[in-house]
């Protein structure tokens, strides 16, 4: 699924529209080369469900914990890792997180969960393009429900 986001607004509303969407448990990998959104995406999910307060980029602190209904939601920056075994040290146990948010995952390969949802952002003039991947079953009834769910429109195909 392929979707414009105009503005910083389209961001909040797709942010909002996969919380509003989210399943039980999610992992979802988020792709895009600096500056690309990953973070603003990720910041405007959180709020969607329900974070108050500060939202902060996990870039220094790698990981950033919330609690969300049902537990907690995890936001990860593996731009600054070397290697994925530096994952080790961060005390992930994978069955707190009801909800992870992985920016840079390809840094963490092998130390991290399989994706459900593969999220790749774009800059695109003054907006941004992005490519909803479902990567497990997980995924597909995501985008799915997302699809029947929201007013987002993907691109026409072809």
């Amino acid at each position: 699924m392929l979707i414009e986001l105009p503005d910083p607004e389209a961001t909040d509303e797709l942010g909002r529209a996969l919380a509003a969407t989210r399943p039980r448990q999610a992992v979802v990998y988020l792709h895009g080369d600096l500056g690309a959104g990953k973070s603003t995406l990720a910041r405007a999910l959180l709020r969607g469900l329900g974070v108050v307060g500060p939202v902060r980029s996990p870039t220094y602190t790698l990981v950033e914990r919330y609690p969300v209904q049902g537990g907690e939601a995890w936001h990860l920056d593996l731009y600054r890792i070397g290697n994925a075994a530096e994952l080790d040290f961060l005390g992930l146990d994978g069955d707190e997180a009801t909800l992870w948010l992985v920016e840079w995952p390809e840094r963490g390969q092998g130390a991290l969960p399989a994706a459900d949802l593969r999220v790749h952002l774009a800059v695109a003039g003054t907006g941004r393009t992005v490519r909803l991947e479902a990567a497990s079953p997980i995924g597909e009834e995501w985008l799915s429900a997302l699809q029947l769910n929201t007013r987002l429109r993907p691109f026409p195909a072809g």
